[in-house]
């Protein structure tokens, strides 16, 4: 499943379609969907694309999936929330995988096993910072706006900073 523009053609029987028009026959609330096009000249699919749009958005989001049913990409679509922080703490606001240029699979596996482990011990790090009262000492006194993953940096930064003890294992209760 993937979050397109409404610039994007596809084509069915033939003939070309804008994703746009798709978004042009709907009204807020119910899903349109059209089955068996295909994307770009290269011809990707068949696939359902889906013009979702919700009541109180200005404008449709527009889907393209693999899945049978448009009901179904939508209800997983909206589940994106609950990792979308977690690729961003990978990338651009954490460990900058983005930038590592690996093109090797192999290689990019032990990469990402190894940044998944740390992440799970940073987010730790965040809990502990929660827990132990460390908010105040490394961000705002008043309210926090950081994730664990950004508390467990700070705390971690801080840590080595001042030659503190780092804890180095964790434990999860289940």
């Amino acid at each position: 499943m993937c979050r397109t523009g409404c610039h994007r053609t596809a084509w069915g029987d033939g003939e070309p379609l804008r994703l746009a028009t798709l978004g042009a026959w709907s009204k807020p609330g119910p899903l349109s969907a059209l089955s068996e096009v295909w994307l770009t000249r290269a011809a990707y699919g068949p696939i359902l694309r889906i013009c979702c749009w919700a009541k109180g958005c200005k404008e449709p989001l527009y889907v393209v999936t693999n899945m049978d049913t448009a009901e179904a990409a939508c209800r997983l679509y909206s589940k994106r929330f609950r990792i979308e922080t977690f690729f961003s703490d990978q990338k651009s606001r954490g460990f900058h995988l983005h930038k590592s240029h690996l093109a090797n699979p192999q290689r990019l596996s032990h990469w990402l096993i190894a940044a998944c482990l740390a992440y799970i011990w940073i987010i730790y790090l965040g809990s502990i910072c929660i827990k132990e009262g460390w908010v105040r000492i490394i961000h705002r006194r008043h309210r926090c706006d950081l994730s664990l993953f950004q508390l467990g940096l700070r705390l971690l930064d801080h840590l080595l900073n001042e030659d503190m003890a780092i804890p180095v294992q964790f434990h999860v209760t289940i």
